[in-house]
């Protein structure tokens, strides 16, 4: 039952912040226009979502596409743009989810999504936290963000999915907005974003 209210919720939402939020959006949008010399604006990544579906994941831009002479891509810390350091600090970059959350692949709350080439090397538990909607925001993000281990990502993850409930996703909303105001955990100790998921040990 909570789940089909908590979809009405997220559309509702979704529909009053693009509305309020669509000035600042389109500020970021034109200004990484020119600042960027790739001329894009929009990060666009194939994610896991609900049931393990692939979806396409929405982002502003925050790091460039510089690739090395065998053609792979540089080190995060080597493409993160000060600009794109700027907006994952308050999480604008994440704002275009808010479209994610419109066409039915996220939710509001839930467990972030990740890379499709993951899928594998989840152990059974990692696996049921495909078993919801991902979220813009979640019960990891506000208990450490990239600051703490995948294998404690994961169980904060299967955490949300046993106890999902109105009361739970108000009080990670309100803690998300606290991160957003005195940011942190925005890098892990090793890396720009987070270190790759080679698997669980």
């Amino acid at each position: 039952m909570y789940r089909h209210i908590k979809r009405l919720f997220d559309v509702v939402m979704a529909l009053v912040l693009l509305l309020l939020l669509s000035p600042v959006m389109i500020v970021v949008a034109i200004y990484l226009l020119i600042v960027l010399d790739e001329k894009k604006v929009l990060f666009v990544q194939k994610r896991i979502g609900l049931n393990d579906k692939v979806f396409h994941v929405f982002k502003f831009k925050s790091m460039l596409d510089t690739k090395d002479e065998n053609g792979n891509l540089l080190p995060d810390d080597q493409r993160l743009t000060p600009t794109g350091l700027k907006l994952r600090k308050y999480s604008i970059d994440e704002l275009p989810q808010l479209f994610n959350v419109l066409n039915g692949t996220m939710s509001f709350v839930g467990p972030r999504p990740l890379l499709v080439e993951y899928l594998p090397l989840y152990n059974a538990r990692q696996r049921r936290r495909h078993e919801v909607l991902p979220g813009i925001t979640g019960w990891a993000q506000v208990n450490g963000r990239n600051a703490i281990s995948w294998e404690q990502k994961f169980e904060y993850d299967v955490w949300y999915v046993d106890n999902m409930s109105a009361a739970l996703d108000i009080k990670i909303l309100w803690r998300t907005a606290m991160k957003v105001l005195k940011p942190e955990g925005i890098s892990s100790a090793t890396t720009a974003t987070m270190e790759r998921f080679t698997g669980s040990k």
